[in-house]
């Protein structure tokens, strides 16, 4: 996950992206960051946490520059810590430079381990740190240059941002594995993972940065070069499952509008009698939605979610079951009580969440669960920047579907199937990474004895 956010010429740069950086606030709560440039020198501010809990006002009043870079962290390569908060930034031969990454490299490690014995020196455990060194070795001439070349040699998901002293320079891997894309406010320019963030600052879509593409903003324009002519594409398809907001578009489509289709064809493939549906809330809502409106069954608030959880670390010593769930769950008994209903989430990864959740439904007093996933089991861990478990936690890697419906407690289970996924997005199956559900990977993943490999 990750998300980036970056503003091109533009006074309130940083302000502007500390809003943007709000509105993709759900790809990482672990820590964020800001870095701006007034043109000779880099301002920063880095912490832990939500953006809420690192920014005060002075802050962002300290962030001084017409140009700047955002943050949010989930981590899925290097520790949890603030000395892998980004932006990370250097100095080196051309200046400075800050980097802004989402994604994953797969081969981050024997890159390293090259690097490290021709001399370089590492400050943190991230992956993103890979590349700045990459870039401070190129020979190439102009910076432009030097990030492909230094691209070039990476394998794996990434979007990037970059900050220099006078320019911001955004790119996309080959396969385009996640999204980035741009906006335009008045004079100036705007780089987010996600279109959300551009409505929230009044900023109109331009386009997407192709896979492949470098595009740097300088001189109040933007310049576009390709670094790879690789026409395979391998868009991740959980964001359109889970992970982008529903108001947003990705990879040139409407989440919302597929995120609905994906519940209608669930219907289709999966019909069950019921007196209502409900969802496991936010992310499978919208699944939901059209799940009703297919099978003409209305649609029910059956859970309650808390949306005001921060990290829990107070547990009562007094035993409570379920307690995980309960603080960020609850169900409605005056929905449920005698009622049989159609559940609908999004995915099923290790399956104690879910056993958790049908315990209180049943406790709550439903009569009858049938249980609708609105993707594919998933089967493989993620290497492109998903912290999906090894393949032994993942509960349909070890189980049938039969034995996982006996395990979580449903009267039935059912998945969409990956043609119904493929089918609910209106694109073609050889445009999307589907490697989670049918092991078949776009680009090798680390070479690591036991990575999970299926």
């Amino acid at each position: 996950m990750c998300g980036i956010f970056g503003v091109y010429n533009n006074t309130e740069s940083a302000k502007l992206t500390y809003l943007g950086l709000y509105a993709v606030q759900h790809r990482g709560q672990e820590s964020g960051g800001i870095i701006s440039s007034d043109g000779k020198k880099f301002h920063s501010k880095l912490g832990m946490g939500q953006i809420s809990e690192i920014f005060a006002k002075d802050d962002l009043n300290g962030l001084k520059g017409s140009n700047a870079i955002g943050h949010v962290r989930y981590s899925t390569a290097g520790s949890t810590s603030l000395l892998n908060a980004q932006p990370l930034a250097i100095k080196f031969i051309k200046g400075n430079l800050a980097i802004a990454h989402n994604g994953n490299l797969c081969n981050a490690g024997s890159l390293k381990e090259k690097l490290e014995e021709e001399g370089s020196i590492f400050q943190t455990s991230s992956d993103s740190e890979v590349i700045l060194h990459l870039i401070a070795k190129s020979k190439k001439k102009n910076i432009e240059e030097k990030i492909a070349d230094a691209l070039s040699n990476v394998t794996g998901a990434y979007s990037l941002l970059f900050l220099l002293d006078n320019k911001i320079i955004a790119a996309r891997d080959p396969y385009g594995f996640r999204p980035l894309c741009i906006g335009k406010l008045k004079n100036s320019f705007v780089i987010s993972s996600e279109t959300c963030a551009l409505d929230i600052i009044g900023a109109q879509y331009v386009r997407d940065v192709e896979p492949g593409e470098i595009i740097s903003f300088y001189n109040k324009k933007m310049h576009s070069i390709k670094f790879s002519q690789n026409k395979k594409r391998a868009f991740c398809i959980f964001e359109y499952i889970y992970f982008a907001r529903p108001d947003s578009k990705v990879f040139g489509k409407s989440v919302y509008s597929i995120r609905k289709n994906l519940g209608k064809q669930l219907a289709k493939e999966s019909p069950a009698d019921a007196d209502y549906v409900i969802s496991v809330p936010d992310s499978a809502n919208v699944a939901a939605v059209g799940l009703a409106e297919q099978s003409k069954i209305p649609y029910q608030i059956g859970f309650i979610r808390n949306h005001y959880i921060g990290r829990t670390f107070i547990e009562p010593k007094q035993e409570i079951r379920d307690f995980g769930a309960k603080i960020k769950y609850n169900p409605v008994p005056e929905t449920l009580k005698g009622k049989k209903i159609i559940l609908v989430d999004d995915s099923i990864v290790r399956g104690t969440t879910s056993r958790k959740l049908i315990r209180m439904l049943k406790h709550a007093g439903v009569k009858k669960i049938h249980h609708r996933i609105s993707s594919p089991p998933i089967k493989c861990p993620c290497f492109y920047g998903i912290d999906t478990p090894q393949k032994t936690e993942l509960i349909a890697a070890n189980k049938s579907v039969e034995e996982i419906r006996k395990y979580i407690g449903v009267d039935t289970l059912s998945y969409l199937s990956i043609d119904g996924l493929v089918k609910a997005t209106g694109m073609k199956k050889e445009d999307f990474c589907l490697a989670c559900f049918n092991n078949d990977y776009p680009v090798e993943p680390p070479k690591k004895k036991n990575n999970g490999k299926c």
